[in-house]
């Protein structure tokens, strides 16, 4: 783990790129939510991003997320789901994350609104969309988007607020932008069409690499880990 003073500085220059690259948008700084991507970091790097103002972190897995959600239970941060969702650990999930990003069918949906709502808990969830349509990624296909907003307008404790994307992994950020804008389109028609714009208002896209590209294009939260916290090491655990 790198010191945490790194990890602030690193913060701190993450922060004034996405500042940037809202002012390039015309967009205000405020309106992009950067969430702090710890996965395979121990507790301690999330403690040192705590003390440097940060707030939301997000986690691949259910079993590693609810080991740190514990070990930092005395401080007030919001914690995303952004990995895959199994739907045998949807109960898991809707316990302890605030945030699901990987929402990709209607019974996923259902299945973490009826756990939530058995726990009296509420949850913003976000649809994945597959826009890269590559075997390896997962998401809802963009004929399925339909469906499960329909499905959660009939929720009980969760709460439908955006779309998140993987895009395809490429070396020029730049190469991302079509597939940013593609998910901005969707929303865009999806609201046109009738669909409560709090419903659709979160994009999630960019990461360390892209995320200044995803921010130009209309992301509202952007999920930044190794520019935060240093390079991975899988050996790693929380």
């Amino acid at each position: 783990m790198i010191a945490p003073a790194d990890i602030a500085a690193r913060l701190t220059s993450v922060r004034d790129r996405i500042a940037d690259a809202a002012r390039r948008a015309g967009r205000p700084a405020s309106d992009v939510r950067l969430v702090a991507v710890s996965k395979t970091f121990p507790f301690e790097a999330v403690r040192a991003a705590a003390d440097a103002g940060q707030i939301d972190f997000g986690e691949n897995k259910v079993q590693e997320g609810q080991a740190k959600i514990l070990a930092t239970g005395a401080l007030p941060l919001r914690w995303h789901l952004i990995g895959h969702l199994q739907s045998n650990k949807a109960k898991k999930a809707a316990a302890s994350f605030d945030v699901i990003h990987s929402i990709d069918s209607v019974d996923l949906l259902q299945k973490v609104d009826a756990a939530a709502a058995e726990r009296q808990r509420a949850v913003d969830v976000l649809i994945q969309v597959d826009l890269a349509l590559e075997p390896t990624k997962f998401g809802a296909p963009e004929a399925e988007v339909p469906r499960i907003v329909e499905a959660a307008m009939g929720c009980q404790a969760a709460r439908l607020v955006g779309l998140m994307l993987l895009p395809p992994a490429f070396d020029d950020p730049q190469a991302t932008r079509p597939f940013f804008a593609a998910l901005r389109a969707l929303r865009d028609r999806h609201v046109a069409s009738g669909v409560p714009e709090g419903m659709l208002h979160e994009l999630s896209m960019g990461m360390s690499h892209d995320f200044e590209v995803a921010v130009e294009e209309g992301a509202t939260i952007v999920r930044v880990g190794s520019a935060i916290f240093g390079a991975r090491t899988p050996a790693a655990r929380p």
